[in-house]
């Protein structure tokens, strides 16, 4: 996918590919302080970077959770992020309508996982032209989303990639089976999101946990089995975050762990 990303930086490295960010654009100065210092992060590491931030969150445990900023807002900021660093960015969709929307301003557009099965959805978003990564069901096999992929492409757009994010386990857990990125590699690039993996949703209190200890652990565990890419939402002060802050990585962690991973990313080339 990152081939037909002309603004990205260091696409020829052989080194995995970086989609982090914040989990929902918060407010334009966040936006590029994260983007900054996480590019200089993969610019020093020689790793292709895509800065992601959600311009709006539809998926909600509760009505009073917060959403947006607003989303025409939200999404400027987003091009501004990728205009000043000259970088790839990249939002979540929720309706056909957000399709042509995001697609002004960002360069790929990304399809939640409870909604990857909708062929309306994927089909207004392939028809964009802009690249396109399609989150693996937690209810779904990785052999299921070669259907997925098949709707993105047979709508003219070969530009996709999957997102790996775990299996429901019972009611509060997901398990990453790493047996799917190889399945998944025969239809398409595959990207592990390492932090929406170690999510615990349907709390009694309405407020989705997670496992932030983990994420070197499924990190790691991703580089090792040869993923293309790796998703990890990372905020300054995730105990602040407006959206997911308990399974977000706190930012200055990030540049230790990229490094150890680029040391293993080495080691299986």
């Amino acid at each position: 996918m990152i081939q037909h990303l002309n603004n990205i930086h260091h696409q020829n490295s052989r080194n995995f590919f970086l989609i982090a960010g914040p989990c929902i654009i918060e407010g334009e100065d966040m936006a590029l302080r994260i983007a900054e210092k996480v590019l200089n992060m993969t610019d020093r590491l020689q790793i292709p970077f895509i800065f992601k931030g959600s311009f709006k969150k539809a998926n909600r445990s509760r009505v009073d959770s917060f959403t947006t900023i607003g989303e025409e807002k939200s999404l400027e900021i987003l091009k501004k992020v990728g205009d000043t660093f000259n970088i790839p960015t990249t939002t979540d969709i929720h309706e056909n309508e957000h399709a042509a929307l995001a697609a002004q301003f960002v360069d790929v557009l990304q399809i939640p996982a409870f909604l990857v099965r909708q062929t309306d959805l994927l089909v207004a978003a392939a028809k964009t032209g802009k690249c396109v990564t399609l989150k693996k069901g937690q209810f779904l096999s990785p052999e299921s989303m070669k259907f997925a992929v098949e709707k993105v492409k047979d709508s003219g757009n070969e530009k996709t990639a999957i997102i790996e994010r775990g299996n429901s386990f019972g009611y509060t857990d997901l398990i990453v089976d790493f047996r799917g990125i190889p399945t998944m590699q025969q239809f398409a690039p595959v990207i592990l999101d390492v932090t929406h993996s170690l999510q615990q949703p349907n709390q009694s209190s309405g407020v989705t946990g997670g496992r932030p200890d983990l994420i070197e652990t499924i990190a790691k565990a991703g580089i090792a089995v040869g993923a293309d890419g790796l998703f990890i939402e990372t905020h300054e002060d995730p105990a602040c975050a407006l959206s997911d802050g308990a399974n977000m990585l706190k930012l200055d962690q990030l540049e230790s762990l990229l490094q150890k991973l680029t040391r293993i990313r080495e080691a299986i080339l």
